[in-house]
């Protein structure tokens, strides 16, 4: 990134984009959960309203910090959420769907690399950039920051919606057996991922996937277990054997983030 006079390579000084990115982490959170209400009842106006709300925010604010079209994602979202109240009982049932799609799109435009306004001149003596730090530098990009092992279809798509909307690195797996052959062959880079852990799954259950690990690659993931059984008995259980964490299913996509968020560290 070029900051030639104090600024960046869109004009801005130096780490603004970056804190800008932080607040609308947030924002697209908020956004997520709205949608996650509309999943559950379309014609809440309530939460629509909401929705009109964020999203003439972020259609305000995203262009003035480097992503254009962020704010002609949150102006379609605006417009559409302006129709809906219009006609609050008019086609409920499909709004859920399409708020996660706008959700989607907003991730999309918001975390993606994005392209400079004017590419700069190249230097007429490159230097040569030492292999393995730029190496580094574009691997890390490929490691996960969160791993979801979850076979519950309807969970699983919440989750991953509710990552995605927060820009997360993140992978997903449905079969036990086919996580592990995967997490044993995984090139963490010397990070230690998130790594959501269903107790229940088919073909090898997560106690099984996590002992394998620990014996293996003791270290290499962070270890919460998601589960219906919350019993002391059985939370104990994966926190004796040495998981960070216990999450009880079902559970709210809100705090499930804000768990998310802390463990992983942004």
């Amino acid at each position: 990134m070029s900051q030639e006079g104090g600024v960046d390579d869109f004009g801005l000084p130096p780490g603004v984009r970056d804190e800008y990115l932080q607040g609308a982490r947030d924002q697209l959170g908020a956004i997520a959960e709205l949608a996650e209400r509309l999943i559950a009842a379309g014609d809440d106006t309530e939460a629509i309203e909401a929705l009109r709300r964020d999203a003439h925010r972020l259609r305000g604010s995203a262009g003035s910090f480097g992503f254009p079209q962020a704010s002609v994602v949150a102006a379609e979202l605006e417009n559409t959420a302006k129709q809906w109240l219009e006609r609050p009982a008019n086609g409920s049932g499909d709004r859920g769907q399409a708020a996660r799609a706008f959700v989607r799109r907003l991730a999309a435009a918001l975390f993606t690399k994005q392209p400079l306004a004017a590419p700069p001149l190249p230097p007429i003596a490159p230097a040569k950039p030492s292999p393995a730090a730029a190496t580094e530098s574009q691997d890390l990009s490929d490691v996960p920051e969160v791993i979801v092992v979850e076979d519950d279809p309807t969970l699983a798509e919440l989750l991953t919606f509710g990552l995605e909307a927060r820009g997360y690195r993140f992978v997903h797996f449905r079969n036990g057996r086919e996580a592990l052959d995967m997490l044993r062959t995984m090139n963490t880079r010397g990070t230690s991922p998130l790594l959501l852990l269903d107790v229940d799954l088919p073909a090898l259950d997560g106690y099984s996937i996590f002992d394998a690990l620990q014996q293996e690659f003791p270290g290499k993931f962070r270890v919460v277990f998601t589960t219906v059984h919350g019993s002391e008995t059985e939370q104990l259980r994966g926190l004796e054997a040495g998981a960070m964490d216990y999450m009880v299913k079902p559970m709210s996509l809100r705090v499930a983030l804000e768990k998310i968020r802390r463990w992983v560290g942004r």
